[in-house]
This record gives structure tokens, C-alpha cells and sequence, in this order.
């Protein structure tokens, strides 16, 4: 037998040892499956867990003010990607059309390119695109129109936010970033976006994004009442409507929900200074900290950034042309009564974290689950704005909580950002979804080194397919690698 026939026979051999623990663990899952409870009927009927799949597996922190869920104790993904060459920020609206309708910026989307941040945020842009197919694997994603101006003065940056398509009405938001994409710090280090700024309001289109018409609102005049003052911290910052599935369709109420991440005025702990690092280490921490103004503001070392926040918030409004810019037909969730329920306010002044995980928010989105009932939000930390990101995944029977976790991925991506659930590609066991985002926008930011983890991550729209384990599908799966094989 030659070199290569004994590499090869090894290899078949160590392939069906594997397949054969596969199995085994299969069967002890199907088992375990009997015992299991949870409210979660069939925790794993009919689905097949792959050699060449993986759990994510990375502790919670020990602050983390998120108990762990009872139905579901883990993620695993099954190793199924896509590999579209697009831009990023795409949070698709499934229309009732059956096609899915995203926003988009900051690279090349079917050969027309966009760009959200500019020299004195004139020249900022917001592309649409539609995605045709029911295989997340093989969509064909398309331009509706040339993408639109998006004026940011006095911010530098405005890009895509919540988006909705409902009843044939596409309501496409903004949000602005400043004082710039590259600020460098009196320490040194440059930060991407550091302060996250407000909500100018949403643009509408009547024929699915083929023609727009302008949001009456502006970065000047937005949409809430908020900052106090240019590059003061906001509280419903860069909103996301709840995923509620095709046109809105499981909406309890008719409404649509927005989800929003923020910080308070006056933090008494924000985020650490920070430096450019050493020995191959994206940043190291400055102590004691000077105080530094930004336009006359504290800058807060990106404590409230375009990716990093302290408080995710919510509000609803019923939508149509009329009410979706005006602050008038919005309420805002305003905590809960003695007994537990949530309270709402017309007022703003009222408006109360629905979250807080202080140094540990950031971007967030939501999707409801029909087969499971219940919700599913992705937020996202992404300090220091430009290094590795920890993301994780939170599960709640109501909107207003309580909510608990599922998995905490920490340096997921390895920089993964906007993560979102598509409802249309929900399995009908609810137990199966595919998770998009984007990954590595700043791969060559000065050293900073970053690799793809899940494979098949990439810059502009990465889909990958995962599955919710239960407590028993982690205890049959303790052999499965993890992530740290990839």
C-alpha cells in the first residue's frame, strides 16, 4: 500500500468513526428528546446533525443579568452558508408579495455601489434592494431603484435602519453617526462611528422601492426628541422593526414594534479609554482616563456607537403614510405595573429601558417565532467599534420580557454586526432558522487581524443556517466540536 492509499484509508476510516458517533449521539438526542418538556414539542424530529456542523459554545459572563433559558440551552450551526457579493446592512421585510425587501449600503449591491458615510455627509447614500427565491441559498437580489441621497448634516453618516413593507408600503428609516467613520481619540486610537445620533425619520414607497418619497423629517428635525444636544446619547438609536413575518402577519395588536438601542446622559460608568495596543493586541486600556470633548460633548470612548449601547427600548406605532413620521402616533414602552404588566406611554419623557446590561448592548433585532411563540433577539457588542464582537441571543414568550439567554457567542464572526432572523426561512418546527449578517468591515484597521468564524462568514451578506438546542440536545452533543475547530 502506498503513502497516499494509507492517508486515504485512515481518513475513510476516521470519517465513518465519526458518522458513527454522529449516530449514536442522534439516537441518544431522540431519546433524551422523550424526557424533555419545556413547552418545546419534538425537540429534534427528523433533523440531521452533521459531521461537519458545530456548537458555539463560549460562557456567559458572570455579570450577565440574563438568566439562562430553560427551553434552549445552545446554538448549533449546521455548517450551511450562502455566499452573496453584496453590500452590508441588509434587514429584509417579508412583503405580501412573498419576496423579501431589504435595505443596503456600504459596498457594491448588483452592480451599483453606495456609500452612507461622506466628506461633510452630503454625499451620504441608502440603497433597496429586493431578494426573490424561497432558498436562502439561492436568492436572486436586485436593485428596486438607484439607491436614494441621505443628507446626514450635521452628522457625517447616515445609514439604513428599520425597514418595513407592509400591506405594499415599504417605510424605509435612517439613522446618523458622528462626528466621523475614522475619529481618532486624544489617546490615539481611531474608532469607527463612536456616537450614535437620531432618527430623521423614515422615507416611503408605494410600488416596492421602485420610487421614494422623502422623509418630511431631517438629522436637524428627527423623528423622537432626542439627543439633548449634537452627539448627546439617544435612546430609541438606530430602531429595528420586530419581525413579525409576512406583511406584519403575527402582530398581536396590528402595530408595528421598534427596538432601539441607547445610553444615559451622565453615565457614571461608560466604556474605558482606550490606546492603540501592543504586541499584536488591538487596543489596551488607559487609566485614569482624562475627560475629553468632542464638539462639546464628553466623548464617551464609543459607550453609545453605531454598534455599542447599554439599554435596548422599545416603541410602536400603528403604520401607515400618515402616522409612521409623526412622533404624535407612537407609544413607548414605560416599564411594568405592580402586577407585572407592561405600561405605555404617549409621552416620551416616560420611556424606560426595556433591557440593561451595562458596557454589554448594542445593536438589537427581533423575530417573532409562530411554531415556538415566542420571540428571538440578536444584540450585538461591538466595542471597541472595530476589534473582535461578542453577540448573543436572547428567547421571551413576550415582547416586554422577561428574557432570557440562549447563547452567548463570544468574538462571533470573528466581527460579525446586524444580525437578524428572516422570518421566511423559519422551519415549520420553528427550531431551524438561518441567521444573517455581515462580518470583517475593518479587517485592514491599522493591525487589527480578524478571521472568518462561523466559515463562510464574509463582508456584505452572510446567511447561515443554525438550529436551537434544547437541554437534552446539549447533553447527547457534549463530543460535537465546537467552534475553536473551525
Amino acid at each position: 500500500m502506498t503513502k497516499k492509499q494509507e492517508i486515504s484509508s485512515a481518513t475513510s476510516l476516521l470519517k465513518l468513526t465519526l458518522l458513527a458517533s454522529m449516530l449514536t449521539h442522534v439516537s441518544q438526542i431522540n431519546a433524551a428528546a422523550e424526557e424533555t418538556s419545556n413547552d418545546i414539542e419534538n425537540p429534534v424530529a427528523d433533523f440531521n446533525f452533521s459531521e461537519k456542523g458545530f456548537i458555539w459554545k463560549s460562557p456567559t459572563p458572570k455579570d450577565s443579568p440574563f438568566e439562562q433559558s430553560k427551553a434552549f440551552s445552545g446554538i448549533y450551526f449546521t455548517g450551511e452558508h450562502s455566499d452573496y457579493h453584496v453590500g452590508d446592512t441588509f434587514y429584509p421585510s417579508w412583503a405580501s408579495d412573498g419576496n423579501l425587501y431589504s435595505p443596503w449600503t456600504d459596498g457594491v449591491t448588483d452592480g451599483v455601489k453606495s456609500r452612507s458615510g461622506g466628506w461633510f455627509g452630503w454625499r451620504a447614500k441608502t440603497g433597496n434592494a429586493v431578494m426573490v427565491g424561497d432558498d436562502p441559498l439561492d436568492l436572486k437580489i436586485t436593485n428596486t431603484s438607484k439607491p436614494q441621497i441621505a443628507h446626514a448634516l450635521p452628522y457625517a453618516g447616515r445609514y439604513p435602519a428599520g425597514s418595513l413593507v407592509h400591506d405594499g408600503i415599504w417605510y424605509y428609516g435612517t439613522y446618523t453617526l458622528g462626528p466621523s467613520g475614522g475619529f481618532t481619540s486624544r489617546e490615539g486610537f481611531k474608532w469607527n462611528w463612536p456616537h450614535l445620533g437620531p432618527v430623521p425619520g423614515f422615507r416611503i414607497s408605494h410600488d416596492y422601492g421602485k420610487t421614494w418619497i422623502d422623509s418630511p423629517l431631517s438629522p436637524k428635525e428627527p423623528l423622537f426628541p432626542e439627543p439633548s444636544k449634537m452627539l448627546a446619547p439617544v435612546k430609541m438609536g438606530a430602531p429595528h422593526f420586530v419581525d413579525f413575518g409576512k406583511n406584519m402577519e403575527h402582530s398581536p395588536d396590528g402595530k408595528a414594534y421598534l427596538v432601539g438601542m441607547g445610553a444615559e446622559e451622565n453615565d457614571p460608568l461608560p466604556r474605558p479609554c482606550i490606546r492603540k495596543g501592543k504586541n499584536g493586541k488591538p487596543y489596551e486600556i488607559v487609566e485614569p482616563c482624562e475627560p475629553e470633548l468632542v464638539e462639546g460633548v464628553p466623548f464617551a470612548n464609543a459607550n453609545l456607537s453605531w454598534i455599542t449601547a447599554d439599554q435596548v427600548y422599545l416603541s410602536r406605532v400603528t403604520p401607515s403614510p400618515e402616522t409612521i413620521n409623526d412622533e404624535d402616533a407612537y407609544e413607548y414602552f414605560a416599564g411594568h405595573d405592580e402586577d407585572g404588566a407592561p405600561k405605555w406611554s404617549d409621552d416620551f419623557n416616560d420611556i424606560k429601558p426595556l433591557l440593561e446590561w451595562n458596557n454589554n448592548m448594542g445593536c438589537v433585532t427581533v423575530t417573532y417565532v409562530p411554531p415556538l411563540k415566542k420571540y428571538l433577539m440578536a444584540v450585538t457588542d461591538g466595542w471597541p467599534t472595530v476589534a473582535k464582537m461578542d453577540s448573543y441571543i436572547l428567547e421571551a414568550d413576550q415582547l416586554t420580557g422577561p428574557w432570557k439567554m440562549v447563547a452567548y457567542m463570544e468574538d462571533f464572526g470573528e466581527q460579525a454586526y446586524f444580525l437578524n432572523f428572516p422570518s421566511k426561512f423559519i422551519s415549520a418546527d420553528g427550531r431551524s432558522l438561518w441567521l444573517a449578517y455581515s462580518a470583517n468591515f475593518s479587517q485592514r484597521w491599522g493591525d487589527i487581524k480578524l478571521g472568518l468564524n462561523p466559515p463562510g462568514g464574509r463582508y456584505g451578506l452572510s446567511l447561515h443556517e443554525i438550529r436551537l438546542l434544547t437541554p437534552a440536545d446539549t447533553e447527547s452533543l457534549k463530543g460535537l466540536r465546537d467552534q475553536t475547530s473551525n
